[in-house]
């Protein structure tokens, strides 16, 4: 891979939106993750789900970001890629009070999208009123929101972008492959420029399925990502683009570089027995690994720290720190999923986000086991490990 350069990075999560929200984050992570599960939730509502202890986007005022019209029959996730990619364009240069400013025009911008669980909230809505209800009830406005695409749909639409739009479904492991469909895209000179990333929400069935697979943890249970004695997830919600340019052409147009994507690299490792789809691969999380290392041309001691992507599952937590041990040795390893809780698609894409503040000088958090955070960030690994053995890691360097 050449190096592709990061012009501009936008984010909606618990912990606030923007990158300055990050960076206040990894300052004092223990305030952060409390602010961030300890609001009053919209989805899963005490009175509903006393035992849950999720992290939702607070206090999401749409209106005060699109305005008051025209998003009315959005769904959640519609809203918060809306508003990821605005600010993104926005930290860009690319647009500025909703209009195209310099030298990229509609036609120059695309869109790498990502979701696991996009359309679910909206299918389950749907079904509700045609289960319980009538069909004929159904709002046809809403419809398209089941649609898997849908929300980079009205990305697009919203904000004029004009050049090709693909949404990666893979499960957590979607935004980080879409850095691969964007390389793909730009190689090919199909755009100048594209929003990288995705987002996931919070759905009462989402909740209710996880939970009966036992892998929630209880609002009172052990919960840390990448300890042993982690009694499951947290569900969490976000949105995050990364605007991804070839590097030439970012600096021609004199835009800010705030990081680079170097690598890119995927594995997957079926299960040993057929009768067995849920599994964890550390044999895949070193492929991974060293595939994008071996794509950014950079060795294991050229990296000082890894964004894992440890999220309470202790067999995926220690199959992912078992892999990054064989093939990083000692390297510092973060769990920012601490920060917002599992937000599968999202997760990724805020990790790479926060590794862009990790390079600009934000300490990298919170660590897991023994790891303590280097003083000083130039490469990190963003990985995120999918349930079904597939993995996939990206390097991401100032």
């Amino acid at each position: 891979m050449r190096p592709l350069a990061i012009t501009g990075v936008g984010q909606v999560s618990p912990l606030g939106l923007g990158l300055e929200a990050l960076r206040e984050a990894f300052a004092d992570p223990e305030a952060a993750a409390k602010r961030a599960f300890t609001g009053e939730p919209e989805v899963l509502t005490r009175e509903k789900f006393p035992e849950a202890h999720s992290a939702e986007v607070w206090g999401f005022d749409p209106n005060a970001h699109l305005g008051d019209k025209g998003h009315r029959n959005f769904d959640r996730l519609t809203k918060y890629l809306i508003v990821a990619a605005k600010l993104a364009l926005e930290d860009a240069g690319v647009k500025k009070d909703g209009k195209f400013v310099g030298a990229l025009a509609p036609e120059q911008v695309g869109i790498c999208s990502s979701t696991a669980y996009g359309s679910l909230d909206s299918i389950t809505e749907l079904n509700l009123v045609a289960e319980l209800e009538d069909p004929r009830y159904i709002n046809p406005a809403r419809f398209p929101n089941t649609v898997i695409n849908a929300a980079a749909g009205y990305v697009s639409i919203w904000e004029d972008l004009r050049a090709p739009n693909a949404t990666i479904v893979d499960g957590n492991c979607g935004s980080i492959d879409a850095v691969l469909s964007c390389e793909t895209h730009l190689a090919h000179r199909r755009a100048d420029a594209f929003l990288v990333g995705g987002g996931d929400v919070i759905t009462e069935v989402l909740y209710l399925a996880l939970r009966r697979l036992g892998a929630i943890a209880g609002g009172s249970a052990k919960w840390a990502p990448g300890a042993r004695d982690s009694q499951g997830l947290h569900l969490g919600e976000g949105a995050a683009y990364l605007l991804v340019e070839r590097e030439a052409e970012a600096k021609a147009r004199g835009a800010r570089i705030r990081a680079r994507v170097l690598g890119y690299g995927t594995a997957f490792d079926p299960p040993k027995r057929q009768a067995r789809l849920l599994h964890a691969s550390s044999s895949a999380v070193t492929r991974a690994v060293r595939g994008a290392l071996s794509d950014a041309k950079l060795e294991a001691k050229d990296v000082d720290v890894v964004c894992s992507a440890a999220a309470g599952l202790r067999p995926f937590d220690g199959a992912e720190l078992s892999g990054l041990s064989e093939v990083l040795g000692g390297v510092p390893v973060a769990a920012p999923k601490a920060l917002w809780g599992e937000s599968f698609s999202g997760s990724a894409a805020l990790g790479m986000a926060s590794a862009v503040t990790w390079i600009e000088g934000a300490t990298p958090g919170p660590m897991v086991a023994a790891s303590e955070a280097p003083s000083k960030v130039k490469n990190v690994v963003v990985t995120s490990v999918g349930y079904y053995g597939n993995v996939s890691a990206v390097v991401i360097g100032a």
